[in-house]
């Protein structure tokens, strides 16, 4: 009311709602460096008036709340673009790992050991009793070989350490899920106790966007800012203070790890994250690379055997299998493609049945311009195959491109929007400190009014 103590309730009110601002501006100027702080600001409210008779009067103000600002759309939006980022980031990775195994100009790959076969076959064509010049066409065949050995393995190895990474990704995104729901529910405990969770909130925010770069995520809001996270597939992953951890079982018929939830096996609904990225290749590049492989190494030795069956070696013998026959299903071709000749003169280059006849090494030379590899030249079909890869790579490094530019785009929104500004919380100081000194002021004033007033009751 009216009176001197009135005055004083209200400066005094004024005092502690001032310092109380001063309080989370040294909060937010201290934080300013920290990932994921979130800037908040005080709200202050007006006391309800008091009515005295026909009148009213004010009665000061209070620091209602502390507030985050924060948009949580915005944040929706930088979990998604986390999500693709991962899923290209993990599948950019291990497509160049793959793209190496077929670098022509680091001396790997099948270019040169193909043309250097069907080249020593046309060379033994030019003096087929050369017992050296045979013995470089077995020597070329099993240079061949160890190629595709080399490359199949290293397909196998790499799909395997994809495989190792899918488990680790798994426990990766328990370990985070399990904190989430711990701090989900103390986000709740304190929104419904109606207190400010703002750092809580950080914490998970943080905690979501890494998850997000492990798998897809989707959440719905619930009451006093808890959150439920799901897949987008539908599979739980946190409900308030409750986890649902991701389980792995091998696959029988491929040996590789899938992953379940709640006993079902959502692995290929996975869709981004980096899992999804390491799955994509695990299953799927790989195995087309090694399929296309196994084409072309399967190709190749039975048009090589069928032509060799028709000649005759230097002794006059009918000619053999010069490589082992690859499996019927030509699954496998490419890691066990073995050259079934190692005595030179056993190489049936002749087609009349005279040593120095060169007919069939000559037939033999020729099928490298023959479509015996998936209805292409061997070098035509390794070279589609080549392509294809850098083709996907290409793509892929151009759609990652454009998602970190959103995503820094993004971040640079809730930066704008979230983020401190070092100058800003300088004004803000400036306006609080000169709100407290004032009603510091009023209160020596209401002191000295109030002391004149006792000394004028005892005169």
């Amino acid at each position: 009311m009216g009176t001197l103590s009135g005055a004083l309730s209200i400066a005094l009110q004024a005092l502690s709602a001032n310092q109380g601002a001063v309080a989370v501006t040294t909060n937010n100027v201290a934080n300013a460096n920290t990932p994921g702080y979130t800037r908040e600001v005080p709200v202050f409210q007006e006391n309800p008036p008091l009515n005295v008779g026909s009148l009213q009067y004010g009665n000061g103000v209070s620091l209602a709340q502390t507030q985050s600002i924060r948009d949580n759309i915005l944040q929706i939006r930088i979990d998604q673009e986390s999500q693709q980022s991962g899923q290209l980031g993990s599948f950019v990775g291990s497509m160049q790992q793959v793209q190496a195994l077929f670098n022509e100009a680091s001396g790997v790959g099948l270019q040169a050991p193909i043309s250097n076969f069907f080249g020593a076959w046309q060379q033994l064509a030019s003096d087929p009793t050369n017992l050296n010049y045979r013995q470089d066409v077995i020597t070329s065949a099993q240079n061949l070989a160890d190629a595709f050995h080399q490359i199949s393995g290293s397909l196998t190895s790499q799909q395997t350490n994809l495989d190792l990474s899918v488990q680790q990704g798994v426990q990766q995104v328990n370990q985070l899920t399990t904190q989430i729901a711990q701090l989900n529910g103390q986000v709740g405990a304190l929104s419904g106790a109606g207190e400010n969770p703002g750092q809580l909130v950080d914490q998970r925010d943080q905690l979501i966007q890494q998850l997000s770069g492990l798998v897809d995520v989707s959440y719905v809001a619930g009451g006093n800012n808890s959150i439920t996270l799901t897949t987008t597939s539908g599979a739980p992953l946190v409900v308030g203070n409750q986890s649902f951890a991701l389980t792995t079982g091998t696959d029988p018929t491929t040996g590789l790890t899938h992953i379940f939830s709640q006993g079902n096996d959502i692995t290929g609904s996975i869709t981004s994250g980096q899992l999804a990225g390491q799955l994509q290749v695990r299953d799927q590049q790989i195995p087309a690379t090694l399929s296309s492989l196994d084409t072309l190494a399967a190709g190749i030795a039975n048009a090589v055997n069928a032509q060799s069956l028709l000649g005759t070696d230097l002794n006059g013998n009918a000619g053999t299998n010069f490589f082992v026959p690859p499996p019927a299903s030509v699954t496998g071709a490419a890691a066990s493609l073995q050259v079934a000749i190692t005595d030179p003169t056993l190489i049936a280059a002749s087609s009349t049945g005279s040593p120095g006849s060169n007919g069939n090494a000559n037939a033999i030379a020729a099928l490298a311009n023959q479509t015996i590899a998936g209805g292409q030249t061997p070098a035509s079909y390794y070279s589609g195959m080549v392509f294809q890869i850098g083709n996907t790579v290409s793509n892929a490094q151009s759609e990652q491109s454009g998602n970190q530019l959103v995503l820094q785009q993004l971040q640079n929104q809730r930066g704008a929007l979230s983020g401190v500004s070092l100058d800003q919380e300088a004004a803000n100081l400036i306006q609080y400190q000169q709100a407290y000194q004032a009603m510091a002021r009023v209160i020596t004033i209401i002191s000295t009014l109030t002391q004149s007033a006792v000394q004028l009751g005892k005169d």
